[in-house]
């Protein structure tokens, strides 16, 4: 078998390991730092499959293919997927730690970091495959999960899609091929979200909804928005079981308890990493759009709070009026800004709040010394923006951020 492999990151190192393993003395083609100008116009008619890494878009060729839609055309058992712009990687979590807390033999797996493809020879038809999908796994998904989870969709990853209907229209692959059997549970509170619920022949589980006061003290994570994370994973759960949330809260409520409270959140996801002077320090590297970061301002209402704000534009700067007004909240009392957005906010608007920094250590240094002027206070990397500017990728700013703030002395 001759195998193409478009793009050499997790998911495509992943895709070459299985594919030596499953089908020996297999070739392979490895295509890495590339532009889509250059990968589409390649001849790919010797190729018997020709397999796209997610941020890869359809090149619509012969025997093409994607890791996803080769997992779905595969998998054995039920598979829950959840897309959302943010908090998929957290409702993955939280369904996660439900169905461990019952028992269940259950695999997370997808953008929330293994790739799906690692798992696949593991799985029987009694396993549950909780999959994180991005848009770009969906982006011309021939199947449909079992049970689909779609929360809170707004623009974003508009520097890959031509376009916010273009986004959307992948989003909404999760549940296009469903049928009457099959469940999609889905934020009514977002116009978005509804509209695509709207086309769907799945069985609609609308969130949030209303449960028992215990059921949300569980949630250890701060913000409203981490316990519509959670609702969403009960009614997915739920749907596993073929029973409404209320039935199954009613007859699991101990269980659905116990898996909220052992999930505290992921990394670089408004995790809280020490409190040291008598300020606390979050790390929410993962936010890399306006929402994630109005999100995180949110979840401290009544703290003096200092943020660390800035990285790569997805946007042609069209964003930095709506992160400016996110900036308003009064509970902000001061902004350290870095890299290229940061540096450009700082260009645009006068705010005597603004301190610039060329490097991640300063930026530590300029918030640690404004927070420790106002104990109690909350410090919170939370950049609205990629970070391609200064580190590697996310995982790298986060990682970087983390370090500096444990060996704060």
């Amino acid at each position: 078998m001759k195998i193409a492999l478009l793009g050499y990151g997790k998911e495509g190192q992943a895709a070459e390991k299985y594919f030596k393993a499953k089908f020996p003395g297999s070739t392979f083609d490895i295509f890495d730092n590339f532009t889509y100008d250059e990968i589409k116009q390649r001849d790919y008619s010797l190729y018997d499959i020709v397999l796209r890494s997610p941020s890869v878009p359809p090149l619509g060729v012969k025997n093409e293919s994607s890791l996803t839609k080769y997992f779905f055309n595969h998998c054995p058992c039920p598979i829950i997927g959840v897309t959302a712009t943010k908090g998929k990687g957290t409702t993955c979590s939280f369904i996660k730690s439900i169905l461990d807390a019952l028992g269940k033999n259950a695999y997370l797996v997808g953008n929330i970091g293994t790739p799906a493809i690692e798992v696949l020879d593991q799985l029987s038809p009694t396993s549950i495959v909780v999959y994180e999908m991005s848009s770009f796994q969906l982006w011309d998904l021939h199947k449909s999960p079992h049970i689909a989870v779609i929360g809170h969709l707004e623009p974003d990853h508009l520097n890959v899609h031509k376009d916010y209907a273009d986004y959307l229209a992948a989003k909404a692959n999760i549940t296009s091929h469903q049928s009457p059997s099959d469940y999609l549970i889905y934020n009514s509170t977002n116009p978005e979200t509804v509209k695509i619920a709207n086309t769907s022949k799945a069985r609609k589980v609308p969130y949030p909804y209303q449960v028992p006061a215990d059921i949300l003290a569980a949630v250890q994570l701060p913000g409203q928005h981490n316990q519509q994370n959670a609702l969403a994973a009960i009614a997915a759960v739920a749907s596993y079981y073929n029973i409404s949330p209320d039935e199954f809260i009613r007859e699991k409520k101990s269980q659905i308890i116990a898996g909220l409270k052992h999930f505290h959140g992921l990394p670089h996801r408004l995790e809280f990493l020490r409190e040291f002077n008598n300020v606390k320090y979050y790390d929410d590297n993962f936010s890399t759009n306006p929402s994630s970061t109005r999100v995180a301002v949110n979840s401290f209402p009544n703290s003096n709070i200092v943020v660390i704000i800035g990285g790569r534009d997805k946007t042609h700067y069209e964003d930095l009026p709506e992160i400016y007004e996110i900036l308003q909240a009064p509970q902000i009392k001061h902004i350290v800004l870095i890299g290229e957005s940061g540096h450009e906010l700082a260009n645009r608007y006068a705010d005597d709040r603004f301190t610039t920094a060329g490097s991640l250590d300063q930026a530590v240094a300029a918030a640690r010394e404004f927070a420790e002027a106002i104990t109690p206070a909350v410090v919170v990397m939370s950049p609205a923006a990629a970070s391609f500017d200064m580190f590697d990728n996310v995982y790298d700013r986060g990682n970087q951020y983390q370090n500096i703030i444990k060996n704060l002395s």
